[in-house]
């Protein structure tokens, strides 16, 4: 579904990616691990257009990305949820979940029910403004405003950052649940290696900008493959 093809990316001289190769398979969940500074984030900016690529290519459904704006991406069937998640802090829950609404037709624009039986608590809180819920519930919002647009590819950058365990399982089943019921292959940047290790078909490991090892979750269990893993 998603394919990046000797990706290198600069920000001024210093350069984020170099030579990253990587797919996200259709109806599979694919987990990018690396410890902090390696690239993870800037490969996802890179997917989204947020920074352009100094050389290599992003795919998307066999049609090349190039300097396709971010907006345009999204309605190609991608929906991100950044890290820090980002919502709309003086916008209510409904509010911030209708931002995903311009991505679709007129006639489209409605939230997914099976948004909020993932997560109960959004319906509950319609019109609270969203700075007044707690991280894991923002976290929650800001999966639920991607899957608004309908998403054929859900971007997750380190969406267990700062949670509480109870609504990491709550996000992990909805991710299961999305793969499993609704289709929606998922591309995830994540540190939290038992999550991954739990939920990832595919995964990745970068260090210093580069991709060290690809294969499936089992992997993640042998020594050369955690040595990338270990501070």
């Amino acid at each position: 579904m998603l394919s990046v093809e000797n990706a290198t990316l600069h920000y001024g001289a210093a350069e984020a990616l170099r030579g990253v190769s990587l797919k996200a398979l259709g109806g599979r969940i694919t987990c990018v691990l690396g410890r902090n500074g390696v690239g993870k984030t800037s490969l996802l900016r890179a997917i989204m257009g947020h920074f352009p690529l100094t050389g290599g290519e992003i795919v998307f459904e066999d049609k090349p990305f190039g300097r396709m704006a971010t907006y345009d991406r999204a309605r190609t069937g991608i929906g991100f949820v950044p890290q820090g998640r980002e919502i709309f802090p003086l916008l209510t829950v409904r509010e911030n979940l209708e931002t995903g609404f311009p991505a679709l037709k007129r006639s489209e624009r409605t939230v997914p029910e099976y948004v909020f039986e993932l997560f109960p608590v959004l319906k509950d809180m319609l019109g609270r403004r969203g700075g007044d819920l707690s991280g894991g519930q923002q976290q929650q919002l800001a999966i639920g405003r991607a899957l608004v647009t309908r998403p054929k590819l859900l971007v997750l950058d380190e969406p267990t950052e700062g949670i509480q365990p109870s609504i990491i399982k709550d996000i992990g089943r909805a991710i299961k649940f999305l793969r499993d019921s609704q289709g929606i292959s998922v591309l995830l940047v994540e540190q939290y290696l038992d999550f991954c290790r739990e939920l990832a078909d595919d995964i990745y490991i970068m260090d210093r900008g580069e991709v060290v090892h690809s294969g499936d979750a089992a992997s993640l269990d042998r020594p050369d493959v955690r040595k990338h893993l270990t501070v």
